[in-house]
């Protein structure tokens, strides 16, 4: 058995797709793993990919030419998932995309067209709810700034979505686990960066005490004023709005000490 790694990237999979693919060893002798979640295996060899524009750039070629452009973007939104093992069965997913073409999506039968389509869909579901629950601040400086903790890495499929609704703004969305954000300038193209030292995360959270804090405070008492006690279901809210999202909110943060008392008194009208 070879092993290829690659990194946790789609350029670098794919990479490894190709170095699979071309070493002629036979799909059962080889697999994919990315770096860092290697299982040491005995007898096995393993073997690093290169990432090269170009390899990458054939794969993706053959994929929309051979199975189209839904099913390559299909293993895009796969390459995302958090899954360690994702590497591999996009490679075995293609390799049943090279064989039935477009059809591959209906072939939910088969265990390598299964994973990739539970991974895809499982991206989906995070991205869409992200988008309903994602909420931004103004900073002192204008830039509207949302944070988010996502479990797969679906921050760059949440930028087209704002990019078309807040077009004319400056805003960024911060993955605060991965450490990488989408910047959108305004009237202008968006773009991923990567903060390794938390500088930007800082930049921003230091430009927030405008009247931020005022705005924020409203919308918790508008929250408070629209329940309903009597009608309160704890577990059907969670259904609806997973307790991971909840700390990204602006209804669900805690209230700053010296806010207390004047929310306080603006729920009595004082």
């Amino acid at each position: 058995m070879t092993v290829f790694t690659c990194q946790d990237s789609f350029e670098s999979i794919l990479c490894g797709v190709y170095d699979a693919w071309m070493s002629r060893l036979g799909h059962d002798q080889v697999r994919l793993e990315l770096e860092g979640t290697e299982s040491l295996e005995l007898f096995a060899r393993y073997q690093e990919v290169r990432e090269e524009a170009w390899k990458s750039a054939r794969v993706s070629e053959a994929v929309q030419k051979k199975a189209g452009r839904q099913v390559y973007e299909q293993i895009y939104r796969a390459s995302l998932s958090r899954e360690p093992e994702k590497a591999d069965r996009i490679y075995r997913y293609l390799i049943e995309a090279f064989r039935w073409g477009r059809r591959v999506e209906d072939r939910l039968a088969d265990p390598a067209v299964y994973e990739l389509f539970r991974m895809n869909r499982q991206v989906e579901r995070e991205a869409h709810h992200l988008i309903e629950f994602l909420r931004f601040s103004r900073t002192e400086s204008g830039i509207l700034y949302g944070t988010i903790g996502p479990v797969h890495d679906v921050a760059v499929l949440l930028a087209p979505h704002f990019a078309d609704r807040l077009g004319g703004e400056n805003w960024v969305i911060y993955d605060a686990g991965r450490r990488k954000a989408v910047v959108h300038r305004a009237d202008g193209p968006w773009f991923l960066v990567q903060d390794a030292d938390g500088s930007l995360e800082q930049a921003l959270k230091g430009g927030e005490e405008t009247d931020a804090e005022s705005w924020e405070g409203l919308w918790r008492i508008f929250h408070r004023h629209i329940s309903i006690a009597e009608r309160e279901n704890p577990a059907c809210q969670k259904t609806h709005l997973p307790l991971r999202y909840r700390p990204y909110m602006t209804e669900f943060q805690r209230r700053r000490p010296e806010r207390e008392g004047k929310e306080a008194k603006d729920d009595h009208g004082v």
